[in-house]
C-alpha cells in the first residue's frame, strides 16, 4: 500500500509531509464553521465542515439549537457525514450515544468521564479491539459547565509526523503490536474487559494512520524495551510542552466538535444550577470525504 504513514515509502511521506505542514492550521478560528441546524447541513455547511477535517482532522460547528436536549442532533449530523455505525460502549445510553454529565450511580461512578475531575491527553475508544476501533466522534454541548470543562486538541498526524521527523524508529516501536497494554477490567460484573494490547499507531487498511492512546499513569503497560521507553517519553513531551498545532476551545450551547477521533483533554469544572451536558457519538467510520 503506497501510503505516507509506512516507513518504507520514504518519497510519499516526504512530499505528505510537506503538503500537511502547509495546510495544518495552528489557530483555532480557522476550524470554526457556523451553522444553523447540524441535524440538517446545507451542502455549503457540509463541506465546510469537511474542508477543515481535510487539513486538521477536525471542526468546531456552532449552531443556533442553543441547550435544545435533543440527541438527534449528533445522530443526524453524523450521517449527513458518513458516520453511521456507531460504538455501543458500555457507559453509552441504549441509543449508543452517550450523556456526559456528572453521574454517581454504579455504572459511572468509577468512570472519569462521568465525573468533573480532568481527562489528560488520549484518543477515544483506546481500549477497544482493533475491530472496533473508533475513527469518528461528535460531541455536542447542550449546556457547559458553569466554571471549566475546556478541551485541548491535537491532530494525531501532526503527532505522527514530529515524532517521525525526531527518529523514524519511534515510529516503528510505537507501531508494534504490543506497544501499549491496556490490562483487564473485572469491575464491571456483566461486561468484564479482558486485557488488550495494541500499538498507539497502525495503518488502517484504507491507508489512513490511526492513532490509540491514553497519557493514564496508571493502570497502562507499555513494552519493556529501552526504545519503546524512548519512543513514549518523546510522545508525552510533545504532549506536555505545547505545540503550536495545539488548540484550546471551551463547546457552549448548540457548538460542537466533529473529528477523525482526534487527541484531546478535558479540564476539571463546576457545575452550576443547570449540570454540564454534552453528547458523544462515537464511530466505526471515519468522516466521509477526508
Amino acid at each position: 500500500m503506497n501510503t505516507p504513514f509506512a516507513l518504507d515509502h520514504v518519497s510519499a511521506y516526504q512530499s505528505w509531509r510537506e503538503h500537511k505542514l502547509d495546510q495544518a492550521p495552528t489557530q483555532i478560528d480557522p476550524l470554526i464553521v457556523e451553522v444553523c441546524d447540524p441535524r440538517r447541513l446545507t451542502e455549503a455547511e457540509r463541506s465546510a465542515i469537511i474542508e477543515r477535517c481535510r487539513r486538521a482532522n477536525m471542526a468546531i460547528y456552532v449552531s443556533k439549537t442553543g441547550d435544545e436536549p435533543d440527541k438527534g442532533i449528533p445522530r443526524a449530523l453524523g450521517r449527513c457525514l458518513g458516520l453511521v455505525r456507531l460504538d455501543h460502549n458500555p457507559g453509552a445510553d441504549e441509543d449508543a450515544i452517550t450523556s456526559l454529565t456528572v453521574q454517581t450511580d454504579r455504572r459511572h461512578r468509577d468512570y472519569i468521564p462521568y465525573s468533573n475531575l480532568p481527562i489528560s491527553w488520549h484518543t477515544d475508544g483506546y481500549y477497544n479491539p482493533p475491530e472496533r476501533q473508533i475513527r469518528g466522534l461528535i460531541l455536542h454541548c447542550v449546556r457547559p459547565a458553569e466554571i471549566g470543562g475546556a478541551n485541548s486538541l491535537l491532530d494525531p498526524e501532526i503527532v505522527y509526523l514530529l515524532l517521525r521527523d525526531q527518529d523514524p524508529e519511534f515510529i516503528r516501536v510505537l507501531m508494534h503490536p504490543e506497544c501499549m497494554t491496556i490490562p483487564a477490567n473485572e469491575s464491571d460484573e456483566n461486561i468484564p474487559r479482558p486485557e488488550r494490547s495494541g500499538p498507539v499507531f497502525a495503518v488502517h487498511p484504507d491507508g489512513h494512520l490511526q492513532m490509540r492512546f491514553t497519557n493514564r499513569a496508571r493502570n497502562i503497560r507499555w513494552r519493556e524495551d529501552p526504545l519503546t521507553q524512548q519512543a513514549v517519553a518523546a510522545l508525552k513531551s510533545l504532549l506536555q510542552q505545547g505545540i503550536p498545532w495545539t488548540f484550546e476551545a471551551r463547546l457552549e450551547s448548540g457548538w460542537g466538535l466533529v473529528c477523525n477521533n482526534v487527541l484531546h483533554t478535558r479540564t476539571g469544572f463546576t457545575d452550576g444550577p443547570a449540570p454540564r451536558l454534552l453528547y458523544r457519538a462515537r464511530y466505526y467510520d471515519r468522516i466521509q470525504g477526508t
